[in-house]
């Protein structure tokens, strides 16, 4: 599979690290080429050494319109291409019990996690997105999520998200997510710091996921490997979705 995506390029949006970095670098791994998103040029910088040629770096925040544009004209005039979308980029900037939450912090969730999903799909569909999309959702829209309920409600929204477009972009497009659990990452430190032993225990595989635990089902579901599948969510979730009730 070291060249499954030879000759194309792919958008990583919130790739400086974490998982969204894993899937750029799985991507170049297998040959392709990359453009990558995130607030901070040197974050992005950081990123792209790791990366090597095959990264372009472009850095903005997602839910800025002028942003999605200039990535857009610098794809085109680099690469004249684009094959691929993942949609990774998300916030939780808040925990505690949902009616608890500020309504301007649920909007600003909302905003980054949902709506600039859709503004990320819809902008590369006009830019000649010719192949695959795939948006990072989590487990966390799959049920209840105590704590982190509004992020919750942003995630399953995605999950709704990615049936409606596979529905309205076929046969030309495919459309997929992923919905990763506690992935060891700084964006979900808070979920395991100081308790990873109880954290994974939670799993049926005892231990929690990594990165690239995640980069290989997106680069499956990007590639031709999955030519049949669109408008699906994966889980991966260390086999939690199996727990016995009893």
């Amino acid at each position: 599979m070291d060249g499954r995506f030879e000759g194309t390029v792919s958008l990583v949006t919130g790739a400086s690290r974490g998982i969204g970095l894993a899937i750029a670098q799985r991507l170049v791994d297998e040959g392709g080429s990359v453009v990558i998103t995130g607030r901070r040029q040197e974050s992005l910088d950081a990123a792209a050494a790791q990366l090597g040629e095959s990264a372009m770096t472009v850095a903005g925040r997602a839910d800025d319109a002028e942003h999605r544009a200039d990535v857009f004209a610098q794809i085109a005039e680099r690469h004249g291409r684009l094959d691929h979308l993942v949609n990774n980029t998300g916030i939780n900037p808040v925990f505690g019990p949902l009616v608890d939450v500020d309504a301007d912090a649920a909007r600003k969730i909302l905003e980054v996690n949902v709506i600039a999903t859709l503004e990320w799909t819809r902008a590369a569909v006009a830019a000649g997105l010719s192949r695959s999309v795939v948006t990072i959702a989590s487990v966390a829209g799959l049920g209840a999520s105590p704590g982190i309920g509004l992020y919750g409600m942003s995630k399953a929204a995605l999950i709704n998200l990615t049936m409606q477009l596979a529905y309205e972009l076929a046969p030309a497009i495919r459309v997929n997510a992923v919905a990763p659990a506690v992935i060891r990452t700084q964006f979900a430190r808070a979920l395991y710091e100081g308790r990873e032993q109880e954290a994974s225990d939670a799993y049926p595989l005892r231990r929690l996921g990594e990165t690239a635990d995640v980069a290989g089902p997106v680069a499956f579901l990007l590639s031709d490997d999955a030519a049949w599948i669109t408008g699906q969510t994966l889980p991966i979730d260390g086999g939690a979705g199996i727990r016995p009730f009893l």
